[in-house]
């Protein structure tokens, strides 16, 4: 399978960009190849487009597959295994901020709890422990507004996203309507 520049170029992106999302560099590059293609694609097709090897391909897939990011897609009369996109481009990225929360921010979490249950041993372990709960209460507070922002459902997260600043506005005017103030003064 021969990639036009325009997907190789963003095929090595999405490579540079895997390992900041939570994978390595081969896996950034197998989910942008699949989700780039407008047709399924096998295992041997992926390994060629990218040169690597069909052992590397086959743990990559596997990978991708664990974090629900793509899907084996069988063709009538065909024996070999493809591969698509298990979703939108929204359902997508939704899973990639899901599976970074389980990974990252929920151990996280279960050890700032653990250390806020233990008594502190000395003087300066009060401004610790009085720290530990502030990131604590922030880790708390984005994941559930994060949820909230899945549950939302892609066409509203995108209307969201589109009033960009503007729920600043919104938010100063309540600020200065539940004040008593009118929003010229």
């Amino acid at each position: 399978m021969e990639m036009s520049p325009t997907v190789k170029s963003a095929v090595m992106h999405f490579g540079e960009m895997g390992s900041r999302w939570g994978f390595n560099r081969t896996v950034g590059q197998i989910l942008a190849l699949i989700v780039l293609t407008e047709h399924p694609l096998a295992a041997q097709q992926i390994a060629d487009a990218l040169s690597i090897s069909r052992g590397n391909t086959s743990m990559g897939l596997k990978e991708l597959q664990s974090w629900r990011l793509v899907k084996q897609h069988h063709i009538s009369g065909e024996r070999k295994e493809y591969f698509v996109p298990a979703g939108s481009i929204w359902v997508l990225a939704n899973r990639v901020f899901e599976e970074r929360r389980k990974r990252e921010i929920d151990p996280t979490l279960s050890l700032l709890r653990d250390l806020m249950m233990d008594a502190p041993a000395e003087e300066q372990d009060e401004a610790v422990q009085l720290r530990l709960n502030e990131i604590h209460d922030l880790l708390e507070s984005v994941t559930a507004w994060s949820q909230e922002l899945q549950n939302l459902g892609p066409e509203k997260l995108d209307t969201l996203m589109k009033l960009g600043s503007g729920v600043g506005r919104i938010l100063d005017f309540k600020d200065k309507l539940f004040m008593g103030k009118t929003p010229s003064q």
